[in-house]
């Protein structure tokens, strides 16, 4: 169901994704140019060199403001198009549900599973990109710095996958769990029994507490496995290369980016696998999903 709603809003969708697009590549490509307007305000305010600071500094407000200029739009419009493509596949999932005679119980709890793609397009659709972005888009740029911390990145990207698809699969099983016991909730509700009520909320918990442990254990490892890389790369700046004030912050700023976007993929890997366990519940209850 999530690739016929993106089909059938695409338009939409794709000028959101444009914005977000413009937002990251205006903030992966920052650093290098207030990089540069440090080194030059160095030079001519304690080198006493008579430096052009000035050409540095307007590129950089530039670029810092298509940065925020794409983060505006990028807002803005997200929160219009996919509140109206909400609004379309919930009125969509309510009338199939009512041709099938399902109890209207079970048409509220799956209304509201829906709000789940909406999560996904609205939230994770942006944190995928940004992953790819600051991802990709520091190795790149990092080569042009030094090829040696370029390529450790590159190396560290194979086992962090590795981590991550263990994650995926086991959180697959436990989001399966929370959607069946969710779609008991209107039902448990409309039997005003108290106690059953009371064991709905107990029934979410330990899958939702399971997640949690493994979330921890793949950011725990991960942020570890990173933490020795940043110090490697540390070195290579301050002792081997002897890179300006500028290039050391360029570097320390694309190596964080790098380390802080895996932060996102534990929450990844958690909203794809719930996108895929409610694509198989919705997908005969949904056939052609109005466009906005």
């Amino acid at each position: 169901m999530i690739t016929e709603i993106v089909r059938k809003n695409k338009r939409h969708i794709g000028t959101v994704v444009f914005f977000i697009l413009i937002e990251n590549v205006a903030w992966i490509i920052e650093p290098t140019f207030f990089g540069r307007l440090l080194d030059a305000l160095i030079d001519d305010f304690y080198k006493n060199e008579h430096v052009n600071y000035m050409l540095p500094l307007i590129i950089w407000i530039m670029v810092y403001l298509t940065n925020v200029s794409g983060g505006t739009f990028h807002r803005l419009l997200s929160g219009k198009i996919y509140a109206r493509i909400y609004d379309d596949v919930a009125t969509e999932i309510i009338l199939k549900s009512k041709k099938k005679r399902y109890s209207a119980s079970k048409m509220l709890a799956r209304a509201e599973l829906a709000k789940e793609y909406i999560v996904f397009l609205s939230d994770r659709v942006p944190e995928v990109l940004w992953q790819l972005t600051a991802t990709i888009g520091g190795i790149v740029a990092l080569f042009f710095y030094d090829w040696r911390i370029a390529g450790i990145c590159l190396v560290v990207i194979l086992p962090m996958i590795l981590i991550n698809n263990i994650y995926r699969e086991h959180v697959a099983k436990l989001q399966k769990n929370i959607h069946d016991t969710r779609e008991e909730l209107y039902q448990v509700v409309e039997g005003k029994d108290t106690s059953g009520i009371a064991e709905f909320y107990h029934r979410m918990v330990p899958p939702q507490i399971s997640i949690a442990k493994w979330n921890s254990f793949d950011f725990g490892i991960v942020k570890v496995f990173l933490m020795v890389i940043f110090v490697v790369v540390l070195f290579i700046c301050v002792d081997v290369d002897k890179f300006t004030t500028g290039g050391i912050y360029a570097i320390v700023s694309y190596l964080w980016t790098f380390i802080g976007s895996t932060e996102y993929l534990p929450g990844l890997m958690e909203s794809l696998t719930s996108v895929k366990d409610l694509d198989n519940r919705m997908k005969e209850e949904v056939g052609e999903v109005i466009e906005v």
